[in-house]
C-alpha cells in the first residue's frame, strides 16, 4: 500500500512538472525597416541573450522568443546609421509588432 502511494505521488509530481513547462509559451517580434536596403541585420537583445534575424524586403521576424523585454537593434549599411528601440515587451503566445523603423543617414 505504501508503495502504491509513493508511485502515485511520483506520477502526480512529474505530471505537474510537465504541465508547468508546457504552460510557458513563446512569443515573437516582427517589424519593417525603411529603406529596406539600409538594413544589414536586426538583433533582439535581452540581458546576455542575443537573437539574429535576416531582413527580407525590409521585413524581419523573430520567432520562438522568450517572454521578456528586448532591445531591437538594426545594424545598418552605409550611409545609414544603426538605430535601436528599447523596452520591446514580448508576452506568451503573442507576436509584438514594432512597426516601421526608419533609418537615418
Amino acid at each position: 500500500m505504501k508503495r502504491l502511494k509513493l508511485n502515485f505521488i511520483i506520477v502526480a509530481g512529474l505530471s505537474g512538472a510537465l504541465l508547468a513547462f508546457s504552460a510557458s509559451r513563446e512569443g515573437g517580434i516582427q517589424g519593417k525597416v525603411n529603406p529596406a536596403e539600409g538594413a544589414a541585420q536586426v538583433l533582439a537583445i535581452s540581458g546576455r541573450d542575443t537573437l539574429h534575424a535576416t531582413v527580407n524586403s525590409g521585413s524581419f521576424v523573430f520567432s520562438k522568443v522568450k517572454a521578456q523585454n528586448y532591445t531591437i537593434m538594426v545594424k545598418a549599411n552605409p550611409p545609414y546609421k544603426d538605430t535601436s528601440i528599447e523596452n520591446v515587451a514580448v508576452v506568451d503566445s503573442a507576436t509584438t509588432d514594432v512597426g516601421e523603423i526608419k533609418l537615418l543617414q
